[in-house]
């Protein structure tokens, strides 16, 4: 019988490993994101989404991304390596709004429960999640391989798809 500490602890009363375990893996945060602003003429900076903002998720991952396993290859030194990554924490999770919908943090944090898909309820492998189709696996290319600036063509709609 799995504990499902989820369903009846607060996510700030979750100890350390009770909170990273609650990562699906998916690795849909490791993909390069951008805000839709047609007064914005330069990229720049930001934790919120300003009204008439929209955020798009392209399939351009990180650099640091395994891509078959789903997992960050220097994951205690992403946040020096890679100074755009945001360590999801209890304290920011109100303002991660990057997050996708599908996200296990921010369903829980909208109080929507962990998806059937999610390694926590599937005796923690992700087999499920990569089956339907809920990872990135196979379906990115890495930012090295392609020209940033012309990021409007690697846009990709997959990634806020939520199946429950």
């Amino acid at each position: 019988m799995v504990d499902k500490y989820w369903e009846t602890k607060p996510l700030e009363n979750m100890s350390d490993r009770e909170w990273e375990d609650l990562c699906d893996g998916c690795a849909k945060c490791c993909l390069h994101k951008f805000i839709e602003d047609e007064d914005v003429v330069e990229a720049v900076s930001t934790d919120h989404l300003k009204k008439g903002e929209n955020i798009h998720y392209t399939n351009i991952a990180c650099g640091l991304l395994n891509t078959k396993t789903c997992a960050c290859s220097k994951y205690m030194e992403r946040t020096k390596l890679v100074p755009d990554c945001v360590k999801l924490t209890k304290d920011n999770l109100k303002d991660i709004f990057f997050m996708p919908p599908s996200c296990s943090y921010r369903r829980l944090y909208e109080g929507r429960g962990l998806p059937s898909w999610h390694p926590l309820l599937n005796k923690g492998k992700k087999s499920a999640m990569h089956k339907n189709g809920m990872s990135v696996r196979g379906k990115t290319v890495y930012e090295q391989d392609v020209d940033l600036e012309q990021f409007e063509d690697y846009i990709a709609l997959w990634p806020v798809q939520d199946l429950d």
